[in-house]
Protein backbone atom coordinates (compact mmCIF):
# COMPACT_ATOMS: atom_id res chain seq x y z
CA UNK A 1 0.00 0.00 0.00
CA UNK A 2 2.25 2.80 -1.38
CA UNK A 3 1.02 5.38 1.07
CA UNK A 4 0.85 3.01 4.28
CA UNK A 5 -2.20 1.03 5.52
CA UNK A 6 -4.55 3.09 7.47
CA UNK A 7 -5.85 0.65 10.89
CA UNK A 8 -8.18 -0.88 10.29
CA UNK A 9 -8.21 -1.65 6.47
CA UNK A 10 -7.27 -5.58 5.64
CA UNK A 11 -4.00 -5.45 3.89
CA UNK A 12 -4.33 -5.70 -0.03
CA UNK A 13 -1.00 -8.07 -0.26
CA UNK A 14 -3.33 -10.64 1.84
CA UNK A 15 -5.06 -13.99 0.57
CA UNK A 16 -8.25 -15.13 1.43
CA UNK A 17 -6.71 -17.62 3.81
CA UNK A 18 -4.54 -14.36 5.33
CA UNK A 19 -1.13 -15.22 3.67
CA UNK A 20 1.38 -12.86 2.58
CA UNK A 21 1.59 -12.50 -0.76
CA UNK A 22 4.86 -10.82 -1.07
CA UNK A 23 5.94 -13.17 1.99
CA UNK A 24 10.09 -14.08 0.85
CA UNK A 25 9.64 -11.22 -1.65
CA UNK A 26 12.50 -8.52 -1.81
CA UNK A 27 9.43 -6.10 -2.31
CA UNK A 28 7.97 -7.01 1.03
CA UNK A 29 7.39 -3.95 2.96
CA UNK A 30 10.46 -3.58 5.67
CA UNK A 31 7.82 -3.13 8.59
CA UNK A 32 6.80 -6.42 7.71
CA UNK A 33 9.93 -8.05 7.52
CA UNK A 34 10.57 -6.95 10.65
CA UNK A 35 7.56 -7.89 12.48
CA UNK A 36 8.05 -10.75 14.98
CA UNK A 37 4.07 -12.36 16.19
CA UNK A 38 4.23 -12.91 19.71
CA UNK A 39 1.34 -14.79 21.21
CA UNK A 40 0.08 -11.97 23.15
CA UNK A 41 -0.24 -10.23 19.14
CA UNK A 42 -1.68 -13.29 17.53
CA UNK A 43 -3.87 -14.79 20.57
CA UNK A 44 -6.64 -17.43 19.90
CA UNK A 45 -8.19 -16.62 16.70
CA UNK A 46 -8.27 -13.92 14.10
CA UNK A 47 -10.53 -12.09 15.58
CA UNK A 48 -8.81 -11.67 19.01
CA UNK A 49 -5.35 -11.06 16.75
CA UNK A 50 -6.99 -8.51 14.51
CA UNK A 51 -8.84 -6.40 18.11
CA UNK A 52 -5.61 -6.45 19.48
CA UNK A 53 -3.92 -4.87 16.38
CA UNK A 54 -6.32 -2.66 16.27
CA UNK A 55 -5.98 -1.55 20.50
CA UNK A 56 -1.90 -1.10 19.31
CA UNK A 57 -2.64 1.15 16.35
CA UNK A 58 -4.41 2.90 18.67
CA UNK A 59 -2.24 3.03 21.51
CA UNK A 60 0.60 4.16 19.27
CA UNK A 61 -0.57 6.25 16.61
CA UNK A 62 0.34 4.14 13.93
CA UNK A 63 -2.21 4.16 11.35
CA UNK A 64 -3.09 7.92 11.58
CA UNK A 65 -2.64 8.73 7.86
Amino acid sequence: MPNGKPAGVRCIQLTDDNRCKLFGKPERPAVCVRLRPLQEMCRDSAEEALAWLAWMEAETGYGDY
